[in-house]
């Protein structure tokens, strides 16, 4: 059944809602996927506060053009089109797409964009292999912390090595 033009207005504006605190969206083509892989995919999606929504390109057009994402022409994408938005971590959504796109050949990344950038199939397959916030905290916290448990270490073996002493000392007397 064909959507009313004040359905079609609600959509766009919560869709232009969406994309102006989005910090980065990832459109795909999720054109034969099953109903129960399309439910995984909202599953994961949900699980990494990103929004996933299937949308017409006409509309999808319309509100890219009202938020001011130029380069990107929804109607040359081929396939119908969902659109993943990233709302608190620019990485997730291309991680969780291009990692569902592994185990399901139906998916295809289209385009993205990351803050004001618009990011070609390449790019954003690219942007799906960098470390998300999380881990590159972690590495960061391990790298500062690896030259003092270094020290630690160094401190610990004089102390060992005093103690080795000593004990040797015990069993010889």
């Amino acid at each position: 059944m064909p959507l009313s033009k004040e359905q079609k207005e609600k959509i766009v504006s919560e869709l232009v809602e969406n994309l102006k605190i989005a910090k980065s969206f990832v459109i795909s083509d999720l054109n034969g996927l099953t109903v129960n892989d399309t439910s995984q995919l909202r599953q994961k999606s949900r699980e990494n506060n990103i929004k996933l929504q299937s949308i017409k390109k006409t509309l999808l057009k319309k509100a890219l053009e009202q938020v001011k994402k130029e380069g990107l022409d929804p109607l040359s994408l081929e396939g119908s089109l969902a659109i993943s938005l990233g709302m608190q971590d620019e990485v997730a959504p291309a991680k969780v797409i291009a990692e569902f796109a592994k185990t399901h050949e139906q998916v295809k990344i289209l385009a993205g964009a990351l803050e004001d950038k618009i990011l070609s199939q390449e790019e954003v397959v690219a942007l799906s292999k960098i470390p998300s916030k999380e881990e590159l905290l972690a590495k960061l916290v391990g790298g500062i912390n690896a030259p003092i448990s270094g020290f630690v270490n160094v401190l610990a073996g004089n102390l060992r090595g005093f103690v080795n002493v000593l004990n040797a000392l015990k069993d010889v007397k």
